[in-house]
């Protein structure tokens, strides 16, 4: 097994211990994040449905093209969650980091959020 599927595979049995716990539903939707190399996403998901309710990344298009770091691009998609979800009429969430560390750019989208009015 190479460095790549090591990473992997713990970071998929992170998520999967994480998500026994963390249910969305349709009053309190699960927040997950997944982050890559460039981009950085975030949906509300209602678990009951299986339907994503609400969703931002930083390759949106009303996101902008001016050059930031990461972890201000992920600021920005936070605060644009936010602002979406409370448009939707949702204000409390359950935060998904799907087997990120609690660090970085999770922890600014996640911080961005709150700021924004959204509660978890």
């Amino acid at each position: 097994m190479g460095i790549k599927n090591k990473k992997v595979f713990r970071r998929n049995r992170i998520k999967m211990r994480v998500r026994k716990v963390v249910k969305g539903t349709a009053d309190r939707p699960r927040m997950s994040v997944f982050r890559s190399n460039k981009q950085i996403y975030v949906q509300l998901i209602d678990d009951q449905t299986q339907q994503t309710m609400v969703s931002a990344s930083s390759s949106d298009k009303s996101f902008g093209e001016e050059k930031t770091n990461k972890v201000e691009q992920a600021k920005k998609v936070g605060k644009l969650m936010a602002e979406r979800a409370i448009a939707a009429g949702i204000k409390t969430v359950v935060f998904d980091r799907n087997g990120y560390l609690y660090h970085g750019r999770v922890k600014s989208l996640a911080d961005a959020a709150r700021e924004g009015g959204l509660k978890f």
